[in-house]
């Protein structure tokens, strides 16, 4: 759908705002983001409620094709859609990965049935979906992976292990990159999916030092893939792996241009309340206050940079190695801002457990402490500058040279 005017955008705003209106329930407004959360409890009735409703209307995954249950709209109206759900103090219930990585990765290379088989309950919220990629062996050389696929006839039989597989204990399917020709390296790697609850699958979360456990390893014993879930072609895996990351990193990257980073509220509100104001209604420590604004000032820019970045790669196939970029700066916002949450509460933003400290108050430690490793996933910062330096930048590997 190619972008309204501003009189259509204005109309379709006034229709937005009316919608979460009638539909956000009120006793959510300004609460954190369940999908934001490492540890997952059952939904209240309000957050069921408030994922069926935007899962019916497409609005969950807002510019993804209405056929498979998208929202149908252009990218300004999506824009439009996300200024009116932060008016509201609403969030986004509809997301994991099968939203942030593996849905766009399926709309480019899926086949037609693929799509009609997932996409829909992605867009409804009705599934989740893990990453099976990095293992033991393979972490930044992913492309060493040895997790063996095995063509059985009929169907293909995987055997190996997955490791950091995030929300492996929730999720009900996962995509996967397996070895299918032990002859080559990334030519020999194919792209599969599979239920969680297939026999032979194990999961085994590790605890990290948030106290959570986001992160799994995954057991894979004679686990039976029929052949209508390799995606792309056989030994094709490595192409589709990349366009994933890709998507991944943008997902990644976008947390560092919010304000509620996934809490109720953002550094502003916070300080004004533990930090207190002047007698012009400003946060009182003037340099906390300069702080705040720089870390906003950042914030908006990488909003403003992303925005046009996506705009710019309408013309092309998808997300480009500027991920990589947008990776490594949203993540530094992220992560600063998780900081001067603590900074600004103080002893209060010490706290692990207890009835002295609110639940955003626990929140906001476990936060910081798990935000340490977006720095990591998704390729680490290291890896980033690589990707950065060569594809970008066109500087020589010097690690090829003789």
């Amino acid at each position: 759908m190619a972008d309204f005017g501003g009189s259509d955008l204005e109309a379709f705003r006034a229709e937005a705002r009316a919608w979460i209106e009638a539909n956000f329930p009120a006793g959510l407004k300004g609460q954190p983001n369940p999908m934001m959360r490492e540890e997952r409890s059952k939904p209240t009735a309000d957050q069921e409620a408030w994922r069926k409703a935007m899962g019916e209307k497409g609005w969950g995954t807002p510019t993804w094709p209405k056929q498979y249950g998208g929202g149908g709209l252009s990218g300004a109206e999506a824009r439009v859609l996300q200024q009116e759900l932060n008016r509201a103090g609403a969030y986004n219930p509809i997301g994991g990965m099968g939203v942030m990585m593996f849905g766009p990765t399926l709309l480019e290379y899926g086949n037609e049935a693929q799509k009609q088989q997932h996409i829909p309950a992605i867009c409804k919220g009705e599934i989740q979906w893990c990453q099976g990629f990095s293992e033991p062996g393979a972490g930044s050389d992913l492309a060493s992976l040895q997790t063996r696929c095995e063509d059985k006839g009929d169907h293909y039989l995987v055997n190996g292990q997955k490791i950091w597989t995030s929300g492996a204990q929730y999720a009900d399917w996962c995509f996967c990159l397996v070895r299918t020709d032990t002859t080559k390296k990334h030519e020999g790697i194919s792209f599969v999916l599979f239920d969680m609850k297939t026999p032979g699958v194990e999961v085994r979360p590790i605890q990290l030092i948030s106290g959570n456990s986001p992160f799994c390893e995954t057991f894979l014993t004679d686990v039976r893939v029929e052949k209508d879930q390799l995606v792309g072609p056989l030994n094709g895996g490595w192409t589709i792996a990349k366009r994933l990351l890709q998507h991944e990193r943008s997902g990644l990257s976008g947390a560092g241009g919010g304000g509620r980073m996934g809490l109720g509220r953002g550094p502003v509100q916070l300080a004004k309340e533990y930090v207190g104001v002047d007698e012009t209604g400003r946060i009182a420590d003037r340099d906390l206050r300069t702080r705040i604004i720089l870390n906003e000032m950042e914030g908006r820019a990488f909003q403003q940079t992303a925005v046009r970045a996506m705009l710019e790669s309408k013309g092309n196939s998808g997300p480009s190695a500027a991920t990589s970029i947008m990776k490594n700066a949203g993540t530094s916002v992220m992560q600063q801002r998780a900081e001067l949450t603590l900074e600004i509460m103080g002893h209060q933003g010490l706290g692990w457990e207890g009835d002295a400290f609110s639940s955003e108050e626990l929140a906001a430690v476990r936060g910081w402490l798990g935000g340490k490793a977006v720095t990591i996933y998704g390729g680490s910062q290291e890896v980033q500058n690589n990707i950065i330096s060569k594809r970008i930048l066109g500087l020589p590997d010097l690690t090829q040279a003789k």
